[in-house]
């Protein structure tokens, strides 16, 4: 994760323990809870230390890749001034699992809104990134009482199964499975290329043991969470993927090498037509909240707090 830190040129400092644990030296304003089980699964998750406040809910859905936290950490100090911030383990991810066999999006969705009703939270907004950004359109669309604003950075709803193509044949690998859950350095490499704008040289050393910390934990589960994706497996996603009725932002970087920017275009007018908006954030790629934090934060802010 150090390495990850030089990768995005932040300012974060972190202690990895030999269990692959983390220590942020670094105050956050959230703190890992005791998880409940929601819908046949126990969903590790961060929050605020004390009860609710009067302050809205601000749900944070991570992608593939690092725990929760570390995806967010540039966002979490940000908006908890002004919102009572929640970090969840997907399910697989982190502390997070469940005996059930079910692995859709739907299902992690189902999920989410089961570990908010526990809490008493009935409404919120929510942020997903890449496979969280599914989650959050799922929960957007299924439950569109209780969600108010939606934004999906980095994530293609409305994917074909020709962009999977694409992508394999870009990376040169044969199976998705092999670049997002990569078992080499030299997998990995493919990866960041794909991911990180400008990747700096990065020893295999380094890669190995970051395959160790990221990829090893439920790599069968995480497998089938790709496999189980209900989304991306029509070649017209009108028919699949209907509107949503809340007020929708999309994010999404320049230079996007897994979700190509056409994709971002496209999505604004499927699921919102004039009550989406699409930003784009220059030099950037897949993780523009990595990238581009201080934008990518006041792009967020300007449209939760209608701004813009």
């Amino acid at each position: 994760f150090l390495l990850l830190s030089l990768i995005f040129s932040s300012s974060i400092n972190i202690h990895i323990y030999d269990d692959g644990s983390l220590l942020f030296q670094h105050h956050l304003p959230i703190r890992p809870l005791p998880p409940p089980l929601c819908y046949g699964a126990t969903i590790h998750f961060w929050g605020p230390p004390r009860a609710a406040t009067s302050k809205p809910q601000l749900l944070l859905i991570h992608g593939f890749g690092p725990q929760s936290v570390w995806q967010w950490r540039q966002q979490i100090s940000f908006f908890a001034r002004d919102f009572d911030v929640y970090v969840p383990d997907l399910v697989f991810f982190g502390d997070s699992f469940t005996k059930s066999p079910q692995r859709s999006e739907v299902f992690q969705a189902t999920c989410l809104v089961k570990l908010l009703e526990k809490l008493g939270i009935r409404s919120y907004s929510i942020v997903g990134t890449s496979y969280g950004g599914f989650v959050a359109y799922r929960m957007a669309a299924m439950w569109p009482e209780r969600v108010e604003k939606v934004v999906i950075a980095s994530s293609a709803v409305n994917m074909r199964p020709g962009d999977n193509e694409r992508l394999l044949k870009k990376a040169n690998v044969e199976k998705i499975e092999d670049l997002m859950m990569p078992a080499s350095a030299q997998q990995l490499r493919k990866l960041l290329d794909l991911v990180v704008f400008r990747r700096p040289y990065i020893p295999d050393f380094f890669l190995n043991d970051l395959i160790d910390k990221l990829y090893s934990e439920n790599r069968k589960e995480k497998l089938e969470l790709l496999k189980g994706l209900s989304i991306g497996q029509s070649q017209d996603p009108t028919l699949t993927i209907p509107p949503l009725s809340q007020e929708v932002l999309i994010v999404w970087g320049e230079h996007d090498q897994i979700f190509l920017l056409e994709r971002g275009i496209e999505l604004k007018t499927i699921v919102g037509g004039e009550k989406a908006r699409l930003q784009v954030i220059k030099n950037t790629s897949h993780l523009p909240q990595l990238e581009q934090p201080a934008h990518f934060n006041t792009i967020l802010h300007d449209f939760l707090h209608d701004l813009s």
